[in-house]
Formats: structure tokens, sequence, C-alpha cells
């Protein structure tokens, strides 16, 4: 039995770590949050790492992770992680998006409320011995126009909590259509519009280099004046030295901030002594509901892939639940094959690869497919490929690739075809499963053929002429190579033919040497599949 390692930094929920080690087949570490240099210093034996936000494994702990597999995010940010650093090492990183997302809801709303009434200002002054009645008056929710930059599972629930206290809601998410957001009843429109339009604008967007400061100056010159401001969502979505300007000119009214650029900000910060300012210290996702329902989803998806390889939650490759996993199995140990038949009968370094999904597999999602594919296609060039960085060494490499897709049967229910262009030339080969779980190879470069992709395999193209194939064989047997199994082809008498000869033990070079020295041999290859 395998003996997968799991690191656990900081605190997780006692839910999720029961059944970390209720699992038979893991050995479990609970660790504090660590540096970055006691965690490098400890990764190395570990094929599984869990964290919470405080811990950061950066590009050095990577590196120095000889034997992960995953990193585990208990919570939805990965900003605390080089998620590039871990794709190109070929390790998935998962998170726990849904886990948390009905408690950063509330806390959002929460915070727009406390805008809109001055909570924590009337809280402080009463404290202080003042009774500000007059200074505090607020605003109501009913009747102003929400803005939602972001209208993923959390952002649906603010909005959902927005109708019921008869707000209009407005929306922008890039990813969305119309008829999606007005599902949701929320009238999608330009990031512009939404600014000109709001009385209160609320963040819900993942940190990337595309969102850092999306609101900005120029973001703030373009909303109505006395906007009230809420971010729960990521420090660095908001440029907080613009927002400190708005907040003192009276542009924006009011703003909360539950995460910050710098975490935690320093006591010197401009915000924080700005009197229209709320603030928590990154609380969206701290109550005792979510911190369960995060540990135990995370905990949940690393025993899942550890022990079954199903993919679930990551943000670096395609996920893939055991459902759909089991109808995949069959094209994707498919894809494996015919992209391993690519590399090692025509050459893997490919420059253009376009894959063609027919009949029925059509239908499905081929992403772990063209996955599997390449991971076959570049094994032979680093021991490191995998499901994770096959698609990203395929780009570094200046592969292009494409799919198309016909739900119209070609010969086959369902058939996958690759056609590369490389430095030797164009090649194309195809492969159909039989009896649901049942591969074949069955068509090379054109030829038709039906071939079991399994094993060590010769690859002969040859004149098509009488006796080619008996001098193949004697070759080989005088080598002493076996012959399991020959599966032949050819387009037209006399032309070109080509042999697949499944054998018990690889062709030695010599032997090689041998069969290309028949003059009616044009090529000949060795493939293991």
């Amino acid at each position: 039995m395998t003996i997968h390692r799991v690191l656990v930094c900081g605190n997780l929920a006692e839910d999720g770590l029961s059944i970390l080690r209720q699992t038979p087949n893991i050995a479990l570490d609970v660790k504090p949050e660590l540096k970055e240099d006691e965690l490098a210093e400890l990764i190395a034996p570990y094929h599984a790492l869990i964290v919470r936000s405080d811990t950061r494994p950066t590009a050095k702990v990577i590196a120095a992770a000889d034997n992960l597999k995953v990193i585990g995010r208990a919570g939805t940010g990965v900003d605390n992680i080089d998620v590039e650093a871990a794709t190109k090492r070929g390790i998935v990183v998962m998170n726990t998006p849904g886990g948390n997302s009905v408690t950063t809801a509330e806390h959002t709303f929460a915070l727009l409320m406390a805008t809109a009434r001055h909570i924590a200002q009337g809280t402080m002054s009463l404290k202080q011995g003042r009774w500000e009645r007059k200074k505090l008056v607020g605003v109501e929710l009913s009747g102003k126009t929400l803005g939602i930059v972001g209208i993923g599972r959390i952002g649906s629930l603010v909005a959902q909590r927005a109708a019921a206290f008869g707000m209009h809601t407005v929306g922008y998410d890039p990813y969305l259509t119309r008829e999606a957001a007005a599902k949701l009843g929320i009238e999608l429109v330009a990031l512009d519009t939404l600014f000109a339009r709001a009385d209160f604008i609320t963040l819900h967007v993942p940190l990337t280099d595309e969102t850092r400061h999306i609101i900005n100056a120029d973001a703030f010159r373009k909303m109505k004046r006395g906007v009230r401001l809420i971010n729960c969502a990521r420090g660095g979505l908001v440029d907080e030295t613009a927002l400190a300007a708005a907040l003192q000119d009276g542009t924006v009214a009011a703003a909360a901030l539950d995460v910050f650029e710098e975490e935690p900000p320093p006591p010197d910060h401009p915000l924080l002594a700005l009197p229209n300012l709320t603030c928590t210290p990154h609380l969206g996702a701290s109550t005792m509901e979510a911190q369960v329902s995060v540990a135990v989803s995370i905990a949940r998806q690393i025993v899942d892939f550890l022990e079954t390889g199903v993919i679930f939650g990551a943000v670096n490759a395609p996920s893939v639940s055991a459902e759909l996993m089991s109808e995949l199995r069959p094209y994707v140990d498919l894809g494996i094959k015919l992209g391993m038949f690519q590399g090692q009968a025509f050459g893997s370094h490919v420059r253009r690869l376009v894959i063609e999904y027919s009949g029925k597999v059509a239908d499905l999602d081929v992403r772990p497919i063209t996955q599997a594919i390449l991971v076959g296609l570049l094994s032979g060039t680093s021991n490191r490929v995998n499901f994770v960085n096959a698609a990203l060494i395929a780009e570094e490499r200046g592969m292009v690739v494409s799919e198309t897709k016909n739900r119209v049967a070609k010969d086959f229910a369902s058939l996958i075809a690759l056609w590369a262009e490389t430095d030797q030339g164009e090649s194309d080969v195809a492969g159909a499963i039989f009896r649901e779980s049942d591969l074949r190879i069955v068509r090379v470069n054109g030829f038709p053929i039906e071939a079991i992709p399994k094993g060590h395999m010769l690859l002969c193209a040859n004149r098509d002429q009488p006796g080619v194939l008996g001098r193949i064989c004697s070759t080989l047997g005088d080598g002493g190579v076996n012959i399991a199994r020959l599966y032949l082809g050819r387009k037209e008498v006399g032309g070109t033919a080509i042999s697949l000869i499944q054998v018990d033990s690889p062709v030695p070079d010599e032997v090689m040497a041998k069969l290309h020295e028949i003059p009616a041999v044009l090529k000949a290859r060795c493939i293991h599949l």
C-alpha cells in the first residue's frame, strides 16, 4: 500500500483533520503557519500540502518540493500560492470556492449595511461618551442601485440579499451572458456604466493582473458622488491611496474593507485614520460553519486526488468528478496512447497539433482528453509532464494546439484523430473505442488499420511487393524477437503499405539496422505503449 504524506500548515477544523486521519494510507503531519524558509526545509518528503491564507507556498518552496503532487487551499483565494511555479512542476492547486460563499456574502452585506447606517462610527462615538444622532444620519437601501463587480457564487448570493432589501442590482462580469444575469435578477452592464449608476459597489473578483487596482483614481472619477464601496474579495483590487483621497474629498461617502494589499496593514496606514472607513481583519470567511465547510471540502478533495486521481476544485487543471471520470476514462486512456504513438512514430517536436473529436465523444468535456494526448506526446521529452503542466510545456515549446468537434460519427461511434506538423513533415493517427473500453488505433498516416495500442510495437512502411512482409518477419525471428500480433494496412495494390507488428520484447538496434537494409522497407520505427 502506497503511503501518502500530507502536511497541514495552520489551523484546519477538526472535521477536516479527522477525514485525513481516518484514511488508512495517509500519514498526516500538522504544523503551525510556517515561514518560507521553514516550509522549504520541510516540504521535500510530502505528497500533499494544505494551507490557509497565511502560509505562502512560493517558488522557492515549490522548487524544494520533490514529491509534492497537490496543494490544497482551505478557502477561495490562491494569491498566497505561486500557481505558475506549481503548474510548471506539475503540481495541482486546489481551492474550496463554495465552502465559504454564504459566509462571505453575509459579511459583505453586513459591511454594506454598516456603511449605510454608520454602525461602526456610532459604536465608537457612543463608547467615547458622545451622542451624535444628527451627525450619523444614514441612507436607506430600498430603492438604491447596487453594483456588483464579478457575478460568481458570492456575487450571486449578494444579489439575492440585495433583492430582499428592495435594491436594484446592476452587475459587471465579462464571462456571464445577459440571459444568465437576468435569471439572477441582475442587469448586466459595462463596467463604466456600473460606476456611473451604482449607489453601492461591491467587489467579488479574483486578484489577477487584469483586476489589480480595478478600482483606481480613474474609476472614482466615473462614480456617482457619495457612492459607498465594499471589498470583501482580495486586497489589491482597490488602489488604497486613491481610495483615501476619494474618502477625504467626498467622492466616496463611506467604504468598508475586509482585505488590504498588505495584511495586516501598518498602524500608520492612511486609511485607518479616516472616520468614514469601516474595516475588519479579513473576516469574510471567518465563521464556524465556513471553517468546517472548507476543511471538510479540501480534505475530501485531497483524499480523492491521492487515492483515485480525481481532480475537483483545481485552479490549474480541468476539474473532473468521479462520475465524469468514469465516462471519460476510456477516452483519456486512448488519448495517452495516441499521443505516445504520435511522438514515438513521427516525433514529439510538433509545431502544430490539431485534435478532432467525432461522434459521441464530441458531446463530452474533452479538455482532460486533450491534456491526456499532450501527456502522451510529451512523455518522451520530460519525466515531469502530467495533466497539470502538459499544456504549459506544449506552449513553452511553441506548439499550437487546437480542437475541433464534429458530432457526426465518422465510421466509428467515437473517433479521436490527431494531425501533427513536425520538422519531418505532416502525420496523422486516429483511434477509436470498441465495446466501451477496448482501445484501437484505426488510422496511421491515412492508412486504415486496426491495432491494439499495447506493449512493444514495430511500425514499418514498405513498398507493397510480394515477400517483403516475410523478410521483415524473418529478420525479427532471426534476431530472437517473437511476434505477438500483426496488423496490416494499405491504400492501393502495389503502392505503399504499412505493418504494425506487436512483439514480446524491444527490437535490438542490430535487428533494426538489418530491417533498414531490406530494399523495399522505407521506414521502420520502434514504439512502446
